[in-house]
């Protein structure tokens, strides 16, 4: 089970920390927020129970099963930052059958086309509304390169979009596209556990029903009252009281290069969910040990303005050695009879009581392992979690009215070329 260690908050002065009062809340409390995000109408905590979803993704990825050597989604923001993630945090690093383009640089769709042989890709088009220009655009490009080898759209292309409108659900219903909805309620943020991180995490061969066995472990903590135990209260609380403190910054630093990827995840969760009315907590993403070489410098003795959340991996999957090749010198006799698991264990001790010294605010979420139901429990305590600090700073966590004030500039600014 994923733990929280805030204990460093009470460690560092007053001006910069905290007080173990903060956490003296009555159930009562815990229990109007729960209530205020109830009467917000969304769904990610609830799609956890769409068992005939998960059953239709299993079914699809069984049909398709050896059919293709690649694999590439198109998409962009929420609709592949969750994929990306489990990819990178579940799958080996240099050995997959799976592309994301998440963006639309023309030399990186071109890069990806250089390595792929079309006859022999499933296409995964993932849009919430159906008319992202970004992904439209991709898949217009991928669905002229099919024709013109006179191969079938419907054979190479699969939609996770809106289930009744946008473009991609008119070309699904009229040309027999395979499809699979997003629910109206969930934003592209809120997504992952939804078909839109579910079905190419099952078409790369993770185990999704853990994904979302682990989360509902989370879901069940979500739901628990007792601000002790609230994991994800708890963070919420953490940051609104350090954003009261002048922390506007929020450092997500995991030792785990698998992990590396989930931080810009959150980038997106925390940055589009809470910025809003002037308010709002900037993300930042770093990665132990490296950027103890690097940042770190910065965070130790430059402007005491954020809040550090380091991420430890409790127990990795492998666990190496590391030999000492010159034994009669001092200099390295401390790497006698040791792990790259443990001096990675080490290194992220000495930087939390380097931070702490200086009275740089800082808390640690232990993940226990990295597989799928781990993962599914992370995802969800940290997407509740912005649920909670929504309803603390008052503004809508669920929507974005900036990122939908520049697509509709872009539109004009087309609307105008032609």
């Amino acid at each position: 089970m994923i733990t929280l260690d805030y204990q460093n908050l009470f460690k560092v002065n007053a001006l910069h920390g905290l007080d173990q009062k903060i956490f003296d809340v009555p159930a009562s409390k815990i229990q109007d927020l729960l209530k205020k995000i109830e009467s917000r109408g969304q769904g990610f905590y609830k799609i956890l129970d769409d068992s005939e979803t998960l059953l239709k993704i299993n079914d699809y990825a069984n049909t398709v099963k050896g059919k293709y050597k690649h694999m590439v989604v198109l998409g962009i923001g929420g609709s592949t930052l969750g994929i990306t993630t489990l990819q990178k945090s579940l799958t080996h690093e240099f050995k997959n059958n799976i592309y994301i383009l998440d963006n639309i640089d023309p030399d990186y769709m071109r890069e990806v086309e250089d390595v792929i042989d079309l006859k022999e890709t499933l296409f995964i088009v993932i849009s919430k509304s159906g008319g992202t220009v970004e992904t439209l655009s991709q898949y217009f490009y991928f669905r002229k390169k099919i024709e013109a080898l006179n191969l079938e759209q419907k054979n190479h292309f699969v939609f996770v979009t809106d289930p009744a409108k946008g473009l991609l659900r008119e070309i699904a219903n009229t040309e027999g596209v395979k499809s699979f909805k997003i629910p109206e309620n969930v934003g592209g943020r809120f997504s992952v556990l939804t078909p839109v991180g579910m079905l190419p995490a099952k078409l790369i061969g993770l185990q999704i029903n853990d994904l979302i066995e682990g989360a509902k472990l989370a879901r069940d903590n979500f739901y628990n009252p007792d601000a002790s135990v609230n994991i994800a209260w708890q963070l919420a609380k953490i940051q609104f009281e350090m954003y009261q403190k002048g922390k506007f910054l929020n450092i997500m630093m995991p030792y785990s290069s698998k992990l590396k990827t989930f931080t810009e995840w959150y980038a997106q969760l925390l940055a589009e969910s809470i910025g809003k009315d002037g308010i709002g907590i900037t993300p930042v993403s770093a990665h132990g040990v490296t950027d103890q070489h690097s940042q770190n410098q910065l965070y130790h003795d430059g402007p005491n303005d954020k809040l550090i959340i380091f991420i430890e991996l409790e127990n990795f999957k492998t666990k190496l050695e590391i030999p000492n090749l010159y034994p009669e010198h001092a200099a390295v006799d401390y790497l006698r009879d040791t792990t790259f698991n443990e001096l990675m264990c080490l290194e992220k001790l000495g930087t939390e009581t380097s931070l702490t010294e200086r009275d740089r605010p800082n808390i640690t979420i232990k993940l226990p392992n990295l597989t799928e139901k781990s993962l599914g429990e992370f995802f969800f305590i940290l997407e509740s979690s912005i649920a909670f600090l929504g309803e603390m700073f008052k503004v809508n966590a669920y929507d974005q009215p900036g990122v939908e004030l520049s697509k509709q500039l872009t539109k004009q600014y087309y609307e105008r070329k032609a």
